[in-house]
């Protein structure tokens, strides 16, 4: 079976049945969510309103009454069920105002859930077309609250403001055409009143882009291509090209390049720039398209007001392997010999840890942090380029007989990532990044392709293995001054769900084992554990409820590109059971 068989037969098992939106009364009327809000949203224990707890990312709370001696008293408050068959890929962190959940589910569905009850206030479900695309399962990351609506993506790409109260459609736009390849997993970013989406589809040779839109209208303002070649549009009129035309790339494959910011962005009022991170060019068999093929595999420092890019740092450039460069670049405060610098991090695809001056984007320091990397020796901080091991790069299939694929290489990691979508977190009480790091290797080769629109566009095949026979999936906290690993922790499968830390020592995530854990964030103690019942592949949050509790919240559901791509692990995980439900966990006042 080739490897496009193989991909339209996982997507063939798709359950794409549209329900329409119900809405009920809420409980009680939220407040609207302002700019200040969402800018303090790090700092105000009492909700989460953004993706990220903050626009930083930094998932971090300020919360000290669950710590790591009181943490064995954290029990289960409620459990809600998503319900139907649609019980897969749950990978969204929820959100919480005034008494009020909000929280997606796979199928792009939305649901408001009274926090003290577990009770359902209204539930949306988008009426989803036949045809659709997602590349890595029917997941939703997760929505965010502006003023008296609540934002989130669909799989049919596109960006919908819904009602708080009620759950009724405000405003419904289109990013991105599905019929083309293009879909939206990733939760919004709300910065100045607009709000600023990605895109996925990199699999289909769509275009990558990062548009900002008017929160209350929908109207769009402005939208930056992610690919060299493709011109800007600001206020409905074209602005300025991305790169320059053919710099990076040969002859007109700029046009089908891939790039897809599929993961949402973070921002940083401090230097007024999102980040975003950008997709593997396509096709992946790089022998197609020689050059650095801008602005793939990097991650983008973005004007909020106009589109324009004002920094870029490539982590791969011409990537060969479908590392991407679009996991999540977290701004911190690097205190490092006597001095305070404004930088960011991201944990790559391609095995290595960076840390860059977020002010202009100069790469400060380049570490593995997964065990295996075959592709590249180390990064040249001169240069801010990878060293790489020319003999780890697939072959070309034009140099094999015609309908043959290109020369097979073993890699590592594999191109599911040291580190994938789930995002990392960090603690500024111990000045460390916690990241859920996988170990596996592949064998990857090329093959001929060519460009049509709304298939799957790769050039490549693979077969994924685990590095090691006792462990795939490792938490690691990392410190930032010096790339070293501190500590980590062990999981026979691979993790594929976020991470939480707080102020009281600890830090949550969860495997597909269907464990929520808790581990001293100094030692890597494993202190609690709780059995969801299914793989935990979502994003935890905490926050401290109008009865003075702290709770913490997490949805349960194994899904996600693991079970879909995972070659020999996918074998190793298929007995894990699917599901579809948030639990919340309660610790009482004492």
């Amino acid at each position: 079976m080739t490897h496009y068989a193989r991909f339209k037969t996982a997507l063939s098992g798709f359950a794409l049945t549209t329900v329409l939106a119900v809405s009920a009364p809420l409980a009680a009327q939220a407040a609207g969510v302002t700019d200040q809000d969402i800018l303090n949203d790090a700092k105000t224990p009492k909700d989460v309103v953004t993706y990220g707890m903050g626009t930083q990312g930094q998932r971090f709370s300020p919360l000290t009454a669950l710590n790591v001696d009181t943490v064995k008293n954290l029990h289960a408050a409620w459990s809600f069920s998503f319900g139907g068959e649609k019980q897969r890929g749950q990978e969204a962190q929820p959100v919480v105002r005034d008494g009020v959940m909000y929280v997606t589910a796979s199928y792009s569905r939305l649901f408001a859930i009274d926090v003290k009850t577990g009770d359902e206030l209204w539930q949306y479900d988008a009426r989803l077309p036949e045809g659709i695309m997602p590349c890595c399962d029917v997941i939703n990351r997760g929505a965010v609250l502006y003023g008296d609506k609540v934002y989130f993506g669909t799989l049919d790409a596109k960006v919908v403001a819904l009602d708080a109260k009620t759950g009724k459609v405000i405003w419904k736009k289109a990013a991105g055409e599905f019929k083309d390849g293009y879909s939206m997993t990733a939760a919004p970013l709300i910065v100045k009143g607009k709000v600023i989406t990605g895109v996925s589809g990199g699999e289909f040779g769509v275009v990558g882009k990062v548009e900002a839109r008017d929160a209350e209208t929908g109207e769009l303002l402005w939208s930056r291509p992610t690919v060299e070649g493709h011109m800007g549009e600001l206020n409905g009129k074209p602005s300025t090209m991305t790169g320059k035309l053919n710099a990076t790339w040969p002859g007109d494959m700029w046009k089908y390049g891939g790039a897809a910011t599929w993961l949402g962005g973070t921002y940083d009022p401090e230097t007024d720039s999102l980040f975003f991170g950008t997709g593997q060019p396509a096709p992946w068999n790089s022998h197609l398209r020689p050059g650095d093929n801008l602005y793939s595999s990097s991650t983008l420092a973005i004007n909020p007001d106009t589109g324009e890019i004002k920094w870029h740092l490539q982590t791969t450039p011409h990537d060969g392997w479908d590392f991407d460069g679009v996991n999540e670049f977290i701004s911190f405060d690097l205190k490092k010999d006597g001095k305070v610098i404004k930088a960011g991090a991201k944990a790559d695809r391609n095995g290595f840890f960076f840390v860059a001056d977020r002010t202009n984007g100069t790469l400060l320091s380049a570490t593995p942090f997964v065990n295996k990397i075959t592709w590249a020796k180390g990064f040249d901080m001169k240069t801010g380029r990878p060293q790489y091991v020319e003999e780890s790069r697939p072959g070309n299939p034009a140099d094999v007989k015609e309908g043959e694929k290109g020369k097979a290489v073993n890699n590592c990691p594999s191109f599911l990532g040291g580190k994938n979508w789930m995002p990392m977190a960090y603690s500024p009480d111990t000045d460390l990044f916690y990241v859920p790091a996988n170990e596996w290797c592949m064998e990857i080769w090329n093959e001929n392709t060519t460009y049509k629109k709304g298939a799957a566009y790769l050039g490549a095949g693979f077969t994924i293995k685990p590095a090691y026979d006792d462990y795939i999936g490792v938490l690691r906290a990392i410190d930032p001054k010096s790339g070293k690993i501190v500590w980590e922790a062990k999981n026979k499968a691979p993790l594929w769900g976020g991470v939480l830390t707080t102020a009281g020592n600890l830090v949550f995530t969860g495997t597909p084992e269907g464990y929520l854990k808790a581990f001293n964030a100094k030692t890597g103690e494993e202190v609690w554990k709780f059995n969801t019942g299914s793989g935990v592949v979502g994003s935890p949050i905490t926050w401290e409820g109008d009865d003075g509790a702290q709770y913490v919240a997490v949805l349960s559901g194994w899904g996600g590109a693991v079970p879909l791509w995972g070659g020999e692990v996918a074998k190793a995980v298929k007995d894990i059971n699917q599901g579809g439900s948030v639990w919340v966990f309660k610790l009482s006042p004492s």
